[in-house]
């Protein structure tokens, strides 16, 4: 057993059973996947460097970048292509954290992925060799919200091919944080000037837009036509009981047409009367 300086304990996890195919794990909760100790990835002619880094992960590694609640001590890694690379990974918070590196070759590493997972306090190591070529890759934990709160870095084969977005400390993040700041006031002398003409010549127009009055218009008719419907209803309802579909369909278009001759003559009325008016008002040659 390890001791950290806050008196946790790690538990090492060295004692892994090999269920084939680069995958180890214990029944403490201690797991690698995708481990390459001797096979080259293809392009590889031989180990071009041997190397180890031991990893961090926790909740105190994130107190150096606001709004983040998990990280790793350090968020960019850089290495030679065709590396033989062992990785230490500690967890000291009490749950589960992850370092998973995406991307890789998949016909060397199942589903393209190297893989170091520990539950609670503990710490395991795998091993991978790196492909050739100059690539980023991106390493996180995959535990749900860990990567989005801060669990997350790039790690660079030969010159790397770019920058991750939303690595701490390294990119921007691609959506900023927003905390819903509540409207302060502005001091006088903070605020922009401002035009006191500006409200002004500015003033709406008083006069609603023409689209306005037809929507009015419209949804007023709609209201009556809906409250005479609900009127007569019942009327029609006695009148419609023991006619066919056909009889309705008759004498509904006998309605239409009476309602449609009454309004013609009504119309004629108005129109005459209108006519007539404006005749007497015109002077006399």
């Amino acid at each position: 057993m390890a001791t950290l300086s806050n008196a946790k304990e790690i538990e090492e996890h060295n004692n892994l059973m090999d269920h084939g195919g680069g995958h180890l794990m214990d029944m403490g909760g201690g797991m690698v996947m995708g481990q390459n100790t001797e096979t080259l990835p293809g392009g590889c002619d031989k180990i071009a460097a041997t190397k180890e880094i031991t990893v961090h992960a926790g909740h105190k590694y994130a107190e150096k970048f606001p709004g983040r609640m998990f990280a790793f001590d350090t968020q960019e890694y850089q290495f030679e292509p065709c590396t033989k690379l062992t990785v230490h990974f500690i967890n000291e918070d009490s749950i589960r954290h992850q370092w998973m590196m995406h991307g890789l070759p998949k016909y060397l590493y199942p589903k393209g992925m190297f893989h170091l997972e520990v539950t609670g306090p503990g710490k395991i190591s795998g091993t991978l060799i790196l492909p050739p070529g100059d690539k980023t890759y991106l390493v996180h934990c995959d535990i749900a919200q860990h990567m989005e709160k801060g669990m997350k870095g790039q790690l660079k084969v030969g010159k790397g091919s770019g920058d991750l977005p939303s690595i701490p400390g390294v990119t921007a993040y691609v959506i900023p944080d927003d905390y819903g700041l509540a409207k302060v006031d502005i001091p006088v002398s903070q605020q922009p000037n401002i035009n006191p003409n500006a409200a002004i010549e500015s003033k709406p127009s008083t006069t609603a837009p023409a689209q306005d009055q037809n929507d009015s218009l419209i949804s007023g008719v709609l209201v009556i036509g809906l409250a005479a419907g609900l009127l007569i209803a019942p009327f029609m309802a006695r009148k419609f009981k023991g006619m066919s579909v056909s009889e309705v369909v008759s004498y509904l278009f006998e309605l239409i047409g009476q309602g449609i001759g009454f309004i013609t003559k009504l119309m004629t009325k108005l129109l005459n009367v209108i006519s007539s008016s404006k005749n007497k008002s015109l002077p006399e040659k």
